[in-house]
Order: C-alpha cells, then sequence, then structure tokens
C-alpha cells in the first residue's frame, strides 16, 4: 500500500532520531530524543527552561 508507514517492532522501535541512543528517551508528544540530544535542541525547538 503506498503512503504507508513501516511500523517498528522489536529493534529500533524507540531509539533517539538524532544519535540513535535507545536510553534516556523523550517520547512524549512523539519527540523521540534522548535526554542528551533534547537539552541541546530545545531552545531550538522553542522550549524553554522553567525555574
Amino acid at each position: 500500500m503506498a503512503g504507508e508507514q513501516k511500523k517498528n517492532f522489536g529493534r529500533g522501535a524507540h531509539e533517539c532520531l538524532m544519535c540513535g541512543r535507545k536510553q534516556g528517551l523523550i517520547r512524549r508528544y512523539h519527540i523521540m530524543f534522548c535526554r542528551q540530544c533534547f537539552r541541546e535542541w530545545a531552545p531550538k525547538m522553542g522550549f524553554k527552561k522553567m525555574n
């Protein structure tokens, strides 16, 4: 079927889009970045650090 995404079950189902790391993954809102990459990219994505 054209236009459908292939689903990943098992290996590689959940990994960071930037570095491929599987630990510390932020999946909320389908961000799919590890926490290290998220800290680097969050300001560019519009997130602001709260006190």
